[in-house]
């Protein structure tokens, strides 16, 4: 039979040892694997969406640096669902309404779009940054969680110890194991989420930075135009 569906303890399989744990071990256990579960899903979904949205990002600016005409290609592709998109409609209508009237501040117009376009970044790396709170907080709390059942399950085989009157390996062994494996599913928990948490904020500062420069980009080009106005 497969080692790992034995339920020996003496196999070291975590099947047994999940099964013959403490009733406390065994809830830190599937909380651990529930928290390892939701990283993993968290990891694969952040993973496509920060790719996707780097990709896309980089062909709509080159599309929209090589149009002609800013407001056709703002009606034909401005409404799309991207950060960069985002950014450029906060400033056309920013620019839109600052350049309605017969009177045009120049300088107040200038301060309201860097506003408004620094805003509008924010607020995408606000939602590109969502629920990597979890990965950090998974990383961080994890491994504590899995210390706490295993400083429980090592309390229970001192306790058999003193039930049996008999110090042998063989009395202890198969509860340290079990504590032991509720350390070892938090480190299972903990290290891949630190490291994606890591990844993604790097990756999520160079998507900002990107937006950033595009911004910044668009805003002198809104404020050169802006020196034409009457």
């Amino acid at each position: 039979m497969n080692p790992i569906l034995q339920t020996d303890a003496a196999t070291l399989s975590p099947i047994a040892l999940f099964l013959q744990a403490d009733w406390v071990v065994k809830a830190v256990m599937l909380g651990l694997l529930a928290a390892s579960i939701w990283t993993w899903a968290i990891i694969i979904a952040s993973w496509v969406k920060l790719g996707r949205t780097r990709k896309t990002s980089e062909a709509f600016e080159r599309e929209f640096w090589a149009a002609d005409d800013i407001d056709a290609f703002f009606r034909a592709k401005g409404q799309t669902d991207l950060p960069s998109a985002r950014v450029l409609e906060a400033g056309v209508t920013e620019w839109r309404r600052s350049t309605h009237g017969n009177r045009i501040d120049r300088e107040g117009v200038r301060e309201r779009l860097g506003t408004v376009m620094a805003s509008a970044v924010a607020r995408e790396v606000d939602q590109l940054s969502d629920r990597l709170n979890v990965l950090a907080t998974v990383g961080s709390v994890a491994p504590f969680v899995g210390l706490f059942g295993t400083v429980w399950g090592i309390m229970r085989s001192f306790t058999s110890i003193a039930s049996a009157q008999n110090t042998s390996l063989a009395v202890v062994a198969p509860g340290i194991a079990e504590a032991l494996f509720a350390t070892a599913i938090g480190l299972f928990a903990a290290i891949p989420a630190v490291i994606a948490y890591n990844r993604f904020s790097h990756a999520i500062n160079r998507i900002e930075a990107r937006l950033m420069r595009f911004a910044d980009a668009f805003h002198a080009t809104l404020s050169r135009q802006l020196d034409g106005e009457r």
